[in-house]
């Protein structure tokens, strides 16, 4: 039962992750731009949810250039020959591991399916805020509503390792603190951040207070070792923006996981 059920929790995320370097690319725009509606070749994408789900190569592309042949450059080659976006390798297999070790520490606890339902969102803003410092409202906020619903629904089944109200207060507490620190210093902390710290605090706060301000100063230490080390490298000064929200997305990994494993029965 539980090597089953962390195959199915591999199998789910690897799935997901093969689709997330569309959703990718065409989120990755600097603020106030549209969303990429085509590939670089202007061919638009197409397929289910308006084209947002599918594989991240274009199929236009793929069938209007012929395959490489063998010695060929990658500079001889047309640019829709190297076909837009490009299909990170390592996606799946981080999104499985993710899911794997959401499985392991979880078990058979019905919040289970909620961590494995909102991964693949948490993985796609950490991909989008680390390559255009960005966290689009589009998923920030539908993913502290639903992060709210389903662990609602999760909490109505029996065997749940949480606290459904302590979750909502969790989202809440997590959000004013964001916000309190955006007004104290808006360059350093974007308003993005705060929204994102709806959805985090509330699946941190679903394992208690405990968890909830372990994996909020998780994210905060990270965040601050990584700008350090930027800096001890001479790659950025004080006044450098760093993406905050993989952070955050990492450290409330390590927060769930945590109160995952303190829950277990």
């Amino acid at each position: 039962m539980y090597a089953m059920l962390i195959a199915v929790a591999a199998l789910w995320g690897a799935g997901a992750g093969l689709l997330l370097p569309r959703a990718e690319y065409r989120l990755s725009v600097e603020p106030g731009e549209a969303w990429r509606d085509a590939c670089a070749e202007g061919h638009p994408f197409t397929g289910p949810a308006r084209g947002w789900i599918g594989g991240a190569r274009c199929v236009a592309c793929a069938t209007a250039v012929p395959a490489r042949t063998a010695g060929t450059s990658e500079a001889a080659r047309t640019p829709a020959a190297r076909l837009q976006p490009p299909a990170p390798r390592l996606l799946p297999l981080t999104s499985a591991l993710v899911c794997v070790a959401l499985a392991a520490a979880t078990g058979p606890r019905p919040e289970l399916a909620v961590w494995l339902l909102l991964t693949p969102f948490a993985v796609l803003l950490a991909l989008v805020d680390r390559a255009v410092h960005r966290l689009p409202d589009q998923l920030t906020l539908p993913l502290a509503a639903a992060a709210a619903a389903l662990l609602g629904l999760a909490a109505l089944l029996p065997g749940d390792g949480g606290s459904w109200p302590t979750a909502l207060l969790g989202g809440l507490v997590l959000g004013a603190a964001y916000f309190v620190l955006f007004l104290i210093h808006p360059n350093g902390m974007g308003f993005g951040d705060v929204k994102l710290a709806l959805s985090l605090g509330v699946v941190l706060g679903w394992y208690g207070w405990a968890i909830l301000f372990g994996g909020a100063f998780a994210g905060f230490v990270l965040g601050s070792l990584y700008g350090l080390g930027l800096m001890a490298l001479r790659r950025a000064s004080r006044k450098t923006a760093i993406p905050f929200g993989p952070f955050m997305i990492v450290g409330a990994l390590a927060g769930v996981l945590l109160g995952a494993l303190a829950a277990m029965p």
